[in-house]
């Protein structure tokens, strides 16, 4: 992470965003020192009571920051609900209510997409949601291409404001810890554009290696020009995942 500084948040207010996703308002002093312009960034949410598998490390979950205002030291996070397989963080955040304390490090930074490019696809599930809002607010007015999103249900849809040149498309998967492909077709239905193009891709992280194999095989695309990452993959705790990730890009490299 780029700062290992730990500060306490308090829960100011939360609200359900859609039916899966829920939206917490966190603030505190301890924000008073807290980096500007690290929306899209992530912190670490930390439960040092949660019985930890690594005597020396605490229980850490990892969240992307949607917003953090720094003039009034309030930072918004958005928490993925995942149905009825809920998890450490989750369960914290449907239980929490206004002055609940939590613990966190960061933040820790993101590659975002390249305002240079002459066109984008941005994609992500529910989870790399709130990331891929902070990559829309950046797209110049000029962007053409196309942002695609998969979530639980039509309720789950959120109003986005686009360049008038990029496609908005959404993907309907009430399952997708068992459909895992629903994203991926959809990515690799958008027909393929001239130009250089910024790929920024968040996502269950079979559904990133098949997008993977895809960015880079089937349509050539450079390292430098995506960013490509797994938030969750389905059945495995965030611990068990940063392992299947480790020796992945072990075997990727």
């Amino acid at each position: 992470m780029a700062k290992t500084t730990t500060r306490v948040l308090s829960v100011l207010r939360k609200e359900l965003v859609t039916p899966n996703m829920l939206r917490i308002v966190f603030g505190g002093e301890s924000l008073a020192d807290f980096p500007d312009n690290c929306d899209g960034g992530y912190i670490k949410l930390i439960f040092p009571d949660v019985p930890r598998s690594h005597p020396d490390r605490p229980v850490m979950r990892t969240y992307s920051i949607r917003s953090f205002d720094a003039d009034s030291g309030v930072m918004t996070v958005d928490f993925a609900l995942h149905g009825e397989s809920g998890g450490i963080a989750t369960d914290w955040a449907l239980n929490a209510s206004a002055g609940d304390n939590i613990l966190i490090a960061g933040p820790g930074t993101i590659k975002m997409v390249d305002p240079a490019a002459d066109w984008y696809l941005i994609a992500a599930d529910m989870t790399g949601l709130p990331a891929l809002l902070c990559n829309v607010d950046r797209l110049p007015a000029t962007a053409q291409g196309y942002v695609v999103v998969e979530v639980r249900s039509e309720t789950d849809k959120v109003a986005l404001e686009l360049p008038e040149n990029v496609e908005m498309h959404w993907v309907i998967n009430s399952a997708p810890e068992v459909e895992k492909g629903a994203l991926v077709e959809k990515v690799k239905a958008m027909p393929w554009l001239d130009g250089k193009v910024s790929v920024w891709t968040a996502c269950e992280f079979d559904s990133m290696r098949s997008l993977r194999g895809y960015y880079r095989n089937d349509r050539a695309v450079g390292r430098d020009q995506f960013y490509l990452s797994s938030y969750w993959r389905a059945g495995r705790t965030e611990d068990q995942h940063k392992v299947d990730k480790q020796a992945d890009s072990a075997a990727a490299a």
